[in-house]
């Protein structure tokens, strides 16, 4: 069974009309890649018309990926969230205990996730770290450069 994912109001719209264009635009390019390929000769030795219906069978995986995402998509009312925990979604402001420097991430699912936005992947170490825990909490985090240490300054939507 594939796991429930859950999103932002704006992340399930983008997930819909990603979709929607590779059911779309999406499969007529390839299906125009395989005719044109097509007409070039002899199927056996053509290794463009084989190139073609290859990139079809990856298009339509990743149709089928998304299908079963969207069938398990969840979407969050974030006014209904508890702001005293931080949770899926919540928007939060920690410091870095040693160095004294602040950041602010919000927790979303891995296919929203966008660092440069300051949205953190729920699955990302940083973001492991932080669920669950309160306003003042301190935490020591493992992350790839070893293990520092964060203070939950706030907790927002």
């Amino acid at each position: 069974m594939a796991e429930v994912s859950y999103y932002t109001k704006e992340g399930l719209e983008k997930l819909k009309e990603e979709l929607q264009y590779l059911k779309t635009t999406g499969r007529a390019n390839i299906s125009a890649a395989i005719a044109e390929a097509r007409d070039k000769g002899d199927l056996s030795e053509n290794a463009e018309y084989d190139a073609a219906k290859e990139a079809q069978g990856l298009h339509e995986g990743k149709i089928a990926q998304m299908q079963e995402a969207l069938a398990n998509a969840r979407l969050l009312d974030e006014s209904k969230l508890d702001t005293s925990k931080v949770l899926a979604l919540s928007i939060v402001k920690i410091k870095n205990i040693k160095s004294g420097t602040t950041m602010s991430y919000q927790l979303v699912s891995e296919s929203e996730a966008d660092l440069k936005a300051g949205k953190i992947s729920v699955a990302s170490p940083i973001a492991k770290g932080l669920l669950g825990k309160s306003v003042g909490d301190k935490t020591e985090i493992t992350v790839p450069a070893g293990k520092i240490e964060f203070e939950i300054l706030e907790i927002s939507r």
